[in-house]
């Protein structure tokens, strides 16, 4: 019943937009070239690339390497394999989708089995640092004294996030990992052990390195056009409801649970925009023209990073579909995440913003249209790649300690006299 009833409203929704297209021709076709354009000049070339790398490193083996090595750590804090601290490095690195499309992948390996898959993408769906800091911070806000506190935030938000996400699920009574009988082992070379998971994994996968690229090209390929596709059609459905009138009662909605809440109604665009397209909200979030407190329109500006807008939504549902991970653990998960990165840029702002407020220097940088065109430039991918080989080694030197502690507790237990 429930779901004839989703149907039919969905078909409802598709002949309203058909018949707004109709109405508004000219702003339906500016809408969708616009989409078009962010397609083709900022999410094509940004993400592409990781699509493809982030699926050969996975058909050669260095995730079940990487894996084996988090272990340690992955496993007590995230409930999830040490495969997982792959997917958030790389994730976190280049931005939404590569964290669901990873997650995907793992499940499709059985590397990871439903509840783990939907603890994995709740946490690795992040903002990647080039959006955050060009776009958002310099190119929106013309301030990059914000960064700390908007990556603080959004960052810091989605860590939290992963460590209340281990008590989704049931608690399985075997591991389902590939590596579990090198974590049982404290004693065991864990770095040989590595090496011989990712050696068993390339050859179970069994492609040359031709056939692995091409057909990481193709997947891609697939992906990053169902990518481009739900970009243009949020921004043609976004359009025709400004067109059409409903976004005023949208704004108007919004504005009063703000009011109830103590925060600027003004702000009410802005989170109106987010909910349905990141770039949109952040843009409106950062407008110099309101006369709203800094600090709640970097707040509004971390709810909106980490909810992640719908057009996001629609992209890892997209993704998710054809594994058994549900979508609603992840909604929940943006939901709780957007509020907790609000919450704590409101906290560390009296701390952290001595001075920003009083930010007079004007950035001449405008990032408004083309967010990611700091990743051409050398240092920009410079920049991804030192973040990315930070995170995990940080992440391996916590597995390190993690691992120690817990050969030390064994020996402990072990030794005589206890």
């Amino acid at each position: 019943m429930i779901k004839s009833l989703r149907v039919q409203t969905f078909i409802i929704v598709l002949m309203g937009l058909c018949l707004l297209m109709f109405m508004y021709p000219v702003a339906y076709l500016e809408a969708a070239l616009r989409g078009l354009a962010i397609w083709w000049d900022v999410l094509f070339p940004s993400l592409f690339p990781f699509f493809i790398i982030s699926e050969v490193l996975l058909g050669m083996g260095i995730v079940h390497l990487i894996g084996t090595l988090l272990d340690p750590f992955m496993k007590p804090i995230f409930r999830i394999p040490g495969s997982g601290g792959f997917v958030a490095a790389m994730g976190y690195v280049s931005g939404y989708p590569i964290g669901a499309k990873l997650t995907a992948q793992l499940w499709e390996q059985k590397m990871i089995n439903r509840d783990e898959g939907e603890r994995l993408v709740a946490f690795t769906t992040s903002s990647d640092p080039i959006f955050l800091i060009g776009a958002v911070s310099i190119g929106f806000f013309h301030n990059p004294l914000i960064v700390p506190i908007l990556a603080i935030s959004h960052y810091g938000g989605g860590f939290l996030v992963g460590v209340l996400m281990r008590y989704h699920g049931t608690r399985p009574s075997h591991e389902t990992n590939f590596s579990s009988n090198a974590s049982s082992k404290p004693h065991a070379n864990r770095l040989g052990g590595a090496l011989r998971a990712m050696h068993k994994a390339r050859v179970q996968d069994g492609r040359t390195l031709g056939e692995l690229l091409q057909q990481a090209i193709q997947s891609s390929l697939q992906l990053i056009i169902v990518v481009g596709g739900l970009v243009v059609f949020f921004s043609v459905f976004l359009e025709l409801l400004t067109q059409a009138g409903v976004m005023k009662w949208l704004y108007l909605i919004i504005e009063r649970l703000l009011s109830f809440g103590g925060i600027p109604p003004a702000l009410s665009k802005s989170i109106v925009g987010g909910i349905f397209e990141v770039t949109l909200g952040a843009r409106y979030a950062g407008d110099p023209t309101d006369f709203i407190p800094l600090s709640f329109k970097v707040s509004a500006a971390a709810f909106i990073l980490s909810w992640g807008g719908l057009s996001v939504h629609a992209q890892i549902a997209s993704i998710l579909h054809s594994t058994d991970i549900r979508y609603w653990p992840f909604l929940a998960a943006r939901l709780v995440h957007g509020f907790i990165a609000a919450i704590l840029v409101l906290i560390l702002w009296e701390p952290l913003a001595e001075g920003i407020e009083s930010q007079s220097t004007i950035i001449p940088i405008d990032l408004s249209t083309q967010p990611h065109q700091l990743i051409y430039t050398s240092q920009g991918f410079m920049f991804i790649l030192s973040i990315f080989v930070m995170i995990l080694f940080s992440m391996i030197i916590l597995s390190l300690v993690c691992y120690l502690v817990k050969s030390l507790w064994l020996r402990l237990k072990q030794s005589p006299g206890k």
